[in-house]
């Protein structure tokens, strides 16, 4: 096969001489305007300093959204949960066992009837372990996210079951006592204790099923 060079007219070699140079200006200002454009407008960046910008934005996000002291709210929860939830069931416990003192040293047969207020106290304790135990399983290590939506969340879990602990011991302590004293000179007071008691441990329980609704909401 034969290659034949095509010639070129001279018109057309003179009118390339002519635009050449105004071509190689033209690239050169588009060039430059490109270049500013790069420099000062962030739609002409290069796709991969979109992303690096987009990464960086995440992370300064995902850092608002998930401090470092964020932990301390749920370890807070816990704290409150405990604290709260077990300062109510030894005053239950210790208000309720003055008064079985007492009656047990006329009535020694009494003794177990009178048991129900410490046992009902003990129970406000297992409310609070088990928030507290639940909030301890959700928290993790640092690298695993805990944001501060959960951190609050923890925190009203633990406030919740914790005052509600501490209000229902408080009333089951002063009822069982009381109640020991006159169950002694009376018998058919005992029902009536029985129900007030419950009364005051459902306090707690209201608190527990809360605590429980929160901890869930912060599952998602």
């Amino acid at each position: 096969m034969t290659w034949h060079r095509k010639k070129v007219s001279p018109f057309a070699s003179e009118t390339c001489d002519l635009i050449a140079p105004n071509c190689a200006r033209w690239y050169s200002s588009s060039y430059q305007l490109n270049l500013q454009r790069y420099n000062h407008c962030p739609q002409y960046k290069s796709a991969q300093e979109h992303i690096t910008e987009a990464v960086e934005t995440m992370a300064d996000r995902s850092a608002e959204l998930a401090p470092k002291f964020a932990p301390f709210f749920g370890m807070a929860g816990i704290f409150f949960a405990m604290a709260f939830g077990c300062a109510g069931a030894a005053y239950g416990t210790a208000k309720s066992g003055i008064g079985i003192s007492g009656v047990g040293t006329f009535r020694p047969d009494l003794i177990m009837k009178s048991l129900i207020p410490v046992v009902m106290s003990g129970i406000i304790a297992v409310y609070s372990l088990v928030i507290a135990v639940l909030i301890a399983g959700d928290m993790a290590p640092p690298p695993t996210t805990y944001s501060l939506f959960n951190g609050f969340m923890h925190l009203a879990c633990g406030l919740s079951v914790g005052l509600t602990g501490l209000a229902a011991g408080y009333a089951i302590g002063i009822v069982g006592d009381m109640g020991v004293r006159s169950y002694m000179l009376q018998s058919r007071i005992f029902v009536g204790m029985v129900l007030i008691l419950i009364f005051g441990e459902v306090l707690g329980l209201y608190g527990l099923i809360v605590a429980l609704i929160l901890n869930t909401k912060s599952r998602g």
